[in-house]
C-alpha cells in the first residue's frame, strides 16, 4: 500500500501533508477486501475523517463529526471503528495527546517516532526501527519482553520556534 508522496526512509515527515486521501481510501478499501476484512461504513467514515484532517483528531472530535440527523453516534461504536484501524495500521494512536493520525506508510511491522508540536499540533513522523531495536535490546538485558512501543517527542516545531 502506498502512502504519503515520499518514499519511507528515516527523514521526517507531517503526516497531514501530502495524502492522496482518494487513492488512500481505494487502497484501503482493496486491501480489506483482500483479506477479508469489514471495512464498515463507519469505520470507512472514521477513517476518512482522520485522513482530512489537518491535525490529530481526538474521539469527541470524531464522535462530534459523526453525528448525523441529530442522531449522536454511540462511544462504544467510534472505538470500535478506531481499534480496527489502529489493529490494521491504517491511522496511529497518540497516547500525549489522546489523538489519532494517519499512518504514512500503513503496513505491518512499521515502528515509528513521532514529533509532536505543543503550538500548532503538527505532528511529524519518521521511521524508528533502529531505536525500537535498540529499546528491545535494552529491555532483553533486564529480561523484559516489550508488547508495545511508541515513540513520542513533545516541543515546537521549526515555526513555532521562529515566532
Amino acid at each position: 500500500m502506498s502512502g504519503c508522496s515520499h518514499s519511507h526512509n528515516d527523514e521526517l515527515h507531517d503526516v497531514h501533508h501530502g495524502l492522496d486521501i482518494a487513492q488512500r481510501l481505494a487502497e484501503i478499501t482493496e486491501h480489506c477486501q483482500q483479506q477479508g476484512l469489514r471495512l464498515t461504513p463507519l469505520r470507512l467514515q472514521v477513517l476518512e475523517m482522520i485522513l482530512r484532517a489537518d491535525r490529530p483528531m481526538g474521539a469527541y472530535d470524531l464522535l462530534a463529526g459523526l453525528d448525523r440527523d441529530g442522531k449522536r453516534a454511540a462511544p462504544p461504536t467510534a472505538y470500535r471503528a478506531l481499534d480496527f484501524l489502529l489493529e490494521q495500521g491504517f491511522i496511529h494512536r497518540l497516547a500525549s495527546i489522546n489523538a489519532y493520525i494517519p499512518c504514512c506508510h500503513p503496513r505491518e511491522g512499521h515502528q515509528a517516532a513521532f514529533l509532536i508540536c505543543q503550538n500548532c499540533q503538527q505532528v511529524s513522523e519518521t521511521s524508528a526501527a533502529s531505536l525500537v531495536q535498540t529499546l528491545a535490546d535494552i529491555a532483553a538485558a533486564g529480561q523484559f519482553v516489550p508488547q508495545h512501543t511508541l515513540i513520542e517527542i513533545s516541543g515546537l516545531c521549526g515555526r513555532c520556534c521562529h515566532e
